[in-house]
């Protein structure tokens, strides 16, 4: 099993996904995508497969600071751009398993997705 997340280094959310994923021995690697921007056709793909809607985190203060323009945003360049300025806006974490992607953490979610 291949287990990939990615997220923010100072996020409580990530934080908890990881110590969960470590308390249950599962390996995986972890990317923070403020160091280490995600390649624009990774995130096309993550967002055919879930929906920028999905994808992107709307409660966020990083959501609410932008204009309304921004917020309106409709193509796959336009999401580029904002995710490419606020890197922030991608929700935490995204998981990619096994080619899979998914956004966010609950334990119950994590027992779905891993097991246990």
């Amino acid at each position: 099993m291949s287990v990939d997340l990615y997220g923010l280094a100072k996020c409580s959310t990530c934080d908890k996904a990881r110590a969960w994923l470590d308390a249950h021995k599962v390996k995986h690697s972890f990317t923070d995508y403020r160091d280490e921007p995600i390649a624009p056709a990774t995130l096309k793909a993550w967002a055919k497969e879930l929906t920028w809607e999905k994808l992107v985190n709307r409660a966020s203060y990083t959501w609410r600071d932008l204009t309304e323009q921004q917020k309106a945003a409709s193509t796959d360049a336009q999401w580029l751009a904002l995710i490419k300025e606020f890197p922030a806006l991608v929700k935490r974490p995204v998981v990619v398993k096994d080619g899979a992607v998914s956004v966010g953490f609950t334990e119950k979610k994590f027992k779905e997705l891993f097991g246990g």
